[in-house]
């Protein structure tokens, strides 16, 4: 596979240059015996989608034409909770999402990974989510009629962004206005802190920062830049608080209608696919700092372990362990460390 380079991801036009230089078949004239229709929420420009479109091209190279899979991204079905609707009624073969996201509305264990302040670094991460903690969540997931793909898809450590005023400690959170995903966590964690935060689909996430129906959200820097956020908001806190990433699932029903030799090509073209992702994201988070920095966003580095302890004393950890239950959060801990 062609690696990613902080040039080929400035363009707008990313994925179908990789598409086309990877030397990847061309679509047969013929319809596929088998379509899939596979949603998410990031724009063209993000390596998700890049990496996502060099999967298809692959599953119909290597199915020789009798799988396709169309691709859809940045919302181009929906929002968020309307493609998981249209993932489980069928309509939408494939969705990447978030577990702290929609996905957690109907499986709320996917979303432990998301708790504020726990994984210091990729290493961590990938030993928790490529181990037993992550094999426990795509069972939770298998559970809801939809199957996980082995990889998850890397969508950064996540930081506060603000149009009116720096974050550099917990207390300058209070009372700011911040959109957050679909999803309880979220609500949970900057209510500690003091914020007013308010659920907010991807879709949307734009026009609201800009008509200030919310002063601030709260993202990777790859998704600051590819949805153009520098432009309607002034600050940025390297909080990392919390890592993200998508889960890549299908409708069981209709997985389960292709014949197992293709999905297993499918399968691994998407697997394949993921882990090439997760290098591209772990370059393009030392340099996109850099880039927005000349769009303009003012950056700060504020004092994590304040975030953690505040989160610690408001009771947060208490009260997820409670709800996640003691296997799940010995599992977390064992690579996180000791929370409560």
């Amino acid at each position: 596979m062609r690696k990613i380079t902080r040039r080929t991801f400035l363009q707008t036009t990313t994925s179908v240059a990789l598409a086309a230089g990877a030397g990847l078949s061309v679509r047969p004239a013929r319809a596929a015996e088998f379509q899939l229709r596979w949603g998410f929420n990031l724009a063209e420009s993000h390596p998700i989608t890049a990496r996502a479109r060099e999967a298809a091209e692959r599953v119909l190279s290597e199915t020789k034409g009798r799988v396709e899979i169309n691709v859809f991204p940045n919302n181009q079905l929906g929002g968020d909770t309307d493609m998981l609707s249209q993932l489980r009624a069928g309509g939408l073969d494939l969705f990447l999402n978030s577990g702290i996201n929609v996905l957690s509305t109907i499986v709320p264990s996917a979303s432990i990974y998301g708790l504020g302040f726990i994984f210091p670094d990729y290493g961590a991460v990938w030993k928790a989510m490529d181990g037993q903690l992550g094999d426990a969540l795509r069972t939770a997931i298998g559970k809801v009629n939809l199957v996980p793909m082995a990889k998850m898809w890397d969508n950064g450590f996540r930081n506060i962004t603000t149009s009116s005023k720096q974050i550099n400690t917990p207390a300058d959170l209070k009372g700011v206005k911040i959109r957050v995903p679909v999803g309880a966590l979220w609500t949970s964690m900057f209510q500690a802190f003091g914020a007013a935060p308010t659920a907010i689909n991807y879709s949307e996430l734009y026009s609201a920062l800009q008509t200030k129906i919310v002063d601030g959200q709260e993202n990777s820097l790859a998704n600051i830049f590819t949805a153009n956020l520098f432009e309607v908001q002034k600050y940025c806190a390297l909080t990392g608080h919390m890592w993200d990433a998508f889960f890549c699932v299908a409708n069981k029903r209709n997985w389960e209608a292709i014949p197992q030799d293709l999905r297993a090509i499918v399968a691994t073209a998407i697997n394949d696919a993921a882990m090439a992702e997760r290098k591209d994201m772990a370059t393009l988070a030392t340099t996109l700092r850099g880039d927005l920095a000349k769009k303009g966003l003012i950056f700060n580095e504020p004092d994590v372990n304040a975030f953690r302890d505040a989160l610690r004393s408001a009771g947060f950890y208490k009260e997820w362990r409670t709800k996640y239950g003691e296997e799940l959060w010995t599992m977390l801990e064992s690579t996180a460390g000791k929370l409560t």
